[in-house]
């Protein structure tokens, strides 16, 4: 990396490029935001804002590189007049400087954090839920089974999907001497009760193997990386985006899909009850966010995406008990997540792997539990 980004080089940084005339630096303002990345949001004179982006350096100042994943989606659709209505799910994209790995950005103003919206407000719309299911159809959908669209993600990348997945299996599969260094005494819990289900680990080796990479992917679909228009309530179109696109590529639809519902359920799981009186069945039906409540939501983001991708399920008749397994997984990783970042593995974390047990070893009995309804094929003619 040749150039380092702060609040006092951006404005020559940014006039360079064209986006911004010196003249009017005194009228602009800067705010750093907190995230990952350094993450300066600058705004112009005209009220419109740019949010500029650079990945920071790793362990022997390097970087993962990661937003050249996230430039290459963004070429793919240049490239492809046919994928042009995508645009529509993502954000818009300035300008990429490969060299010093820094992405510019036009901010959506207009849109707010999915998450923080649902924290927030405590309602589960089903109108919100059918936005991003018929947006993320529509990406899989209109990718899908195009080898000339797999052929451009490929180059010079590896299928990082698939790689992650596999990653994830081998590790809770070949645990070394040096977890007991990394993972907190609490943490080795989850680890012993993993080993100790035989029939879990059966199940993620399965879904390992089943992994099928067919369309372009975003990889990392959770609820704070969708974006919501603020009129949401009246608007009729671009009601959500899709962000943080650093991990997609050429992946497994059920994948994205499963992940994606496993954050809608997160929603209930962190909200349990967790009393050494109750029993597991009863801290879940005692949620603050109790599951009833965002089954609705789950149900309408499915039907749409399959209201949209109809043919999903004559290519794979499979697909809705992958993406069952896939919520499992994605619970685990939230347990990991817990574990690495939060130090602990308590009683949250046992019921949340008991569900994610039940998810990977029975997805077609899990399916009424899960969309609240029977009914989720009939639905999607």
């Amino acid at each position: 990396m040749k150039f380092l980004l702060n609040s006092s080089n951006i404005f020559d940084y940014l006039s360079q490029l064209g986006l911004l005339n010196l003249i009017e630096q005194p009228l602009c303002k800067i705010e750093l935001i907190e995230a990952k990345n350094f993450n300066l949001l600058v705004t112009l004179p005209n009220s419109s804002q740019l949010l500029v982006k650079q990945e920071r350096m790793q362990k022997q100042e390097k970087v993962i590189g990661e937003f050249y994943g996230e430039w290459r989606i963004q070429n793919l659709i240049n490239q492809f007049p046919e994928l042009a209505d995508l645009q529509t799910f993502l954000p818009e994209m300035l300008h990429f400087d490969r060299d010093n790995y820094i992405l510019v950005f036009s901010y959506l103003q207009d849109y707010q954090d999915l998450s923080k919206f649902y924290q927030k407000e405590k309602i589960f719309p089903p109108l919100i839920a059918a936005a991003i299911g018929k947006a993320l159809g529509t990406i899989h959908r209109d990718t899908f089974n195009h080898q000339v669209y797999q052929n451009f993600l490929a180059e010079n990348q590896e299928n990082l999907a698939n790689y992650h997945v596999t990653h994830l299996i081998q590790g809770l599969e070949r645990l070394t001497p040096e977890i007991f260094a990394t993972v907190p005494n609490d943490g080795l819990k989850f680890f012993l009760l993993y080993q100790r289900y035989d029939s879990l680990g059966q199940s993620l080796a399965e879904l390992g193997q089943a992994f099928n990479p067919a369309c372009l992917t975003h990889n990392d679909l959770k609820l704070n990386n969708i974006l919501l228009n603020n009129d949401w309530e009246s608007s009729t179109d671009n009601l959500v985006r899709f962000i943080d696109l650093e991990r997609a590529s050429w992946g497994d639809p059920a994948y994205d899909l499963g992940m994606l519902l496993g954050s809608y359920l997160q929603l209930w799981l962190s909200n349990l009850i967790i009393n050494k009186s109750l029993t597991i069945e009863e801290s879940l039906r005692l949620a603050v966010i109790p599951l009833e409540k965002i089954q609705p939501s789950i149900a309408a983001l499915t039907q749409a995406y399959l209201r949209v991708f109809p043919d999903i399920l004559s290519e794979r008749p499979d697909f809705l008990e992958r993406v069952i397994q896939f919520i499992g997984l994605a619970l685990i990783q939230q347990i990991q997540a817990m574990i690495q970042y939060q130090k602990v593995f308590g009683n949250m974390g046992i019921v949340m792997l008991q569900v994610a047990k039940k998810l990977l070893g029975y997805p077609h009995q899990s399916m009424a539990t899960i969309f609240g309804t029977t009914e989720i094929y009939s639905t999607s003619a």
